[in-house]
């Protein structure tokens, strides 16, 4: 087993419950869907936050050619699966803790997924400058973006609908860069 399958494995499961917290929640939310006050911007919020998990799944594909593993990049490694799995978790209500508006949730208790994908992106620039050799300055520019637009979703609640809108944008961009 090289080092690399060693380290992913352990990423791997953390990114696995955050995938299986998110399908599990819009299961909940298909069950109790006489009881949920639907809103389209926190189910695209859901979409995004799903989006960089796949991205960080496919991020760890791109690092198995990596040889110089050192403890810190496994620790940079699971904090950001660790933040990956926070967002995952407060992005969509849970109907079984009654809370069943999801736009409300979003400008409420959602916001700290925001703050988990605020410190992932935080993290993303170690990654790329130390670990796959980018260009400093696109990594610092590209998660500089997504720090902003999550301080904006943390501390203007009432504009989530349209952040929640760019924020997909972003994610779909970071994707296309990434894959």
């Amino acid at each position: 087993m090289t080092q690399h399958e060693y380290i992913f494995v352990t990423v791997s499961i953390v990114i696995g419950l955050a995938i299986t917290r998110l399908l599990h929640v819009v299961g909940d939310l298909i069950r109790y869907h006489s009881q949920v006050r639907f809103h389209w911007s926190t189910a695209i919020w859901g979409l995004s936050v799903m989006t960089f998990i796949l991205q960080l799944w496919w991020i760890g594909w791109g690092l198995r050619d990596f040889t110089d593993w050192i403890f810190l990049h496994f620790l940079i490694l699971i904090s950001a699966s660790i933040c990956i799995y926070g967002a995952a978790e407060m992005a969509l209500p849970d109907p079984d803790d009654e809370h069943f508006d999801m736009l409300l949730h979003s400008q409420s208790l959602g916001r700290f997924s925001a703050m988990s994908m605020l410190v992932y992106f935080l993290i993303g620039p170690y990654v790329n400058i130390f670990m796959f050799d980018n260009s400093m300055v696109w990594s610092i520019v590209i998660p500089a973006i997504g720090v902003l637009l999550m301080l904006l979703v943390i501390t203007i609640p009432r504009w989530f609908k349209s952040l929640s809108v760019v924020f997909s944008i972003y994610s779909v961009m970071v994707m296309y860069l990434t894959a």
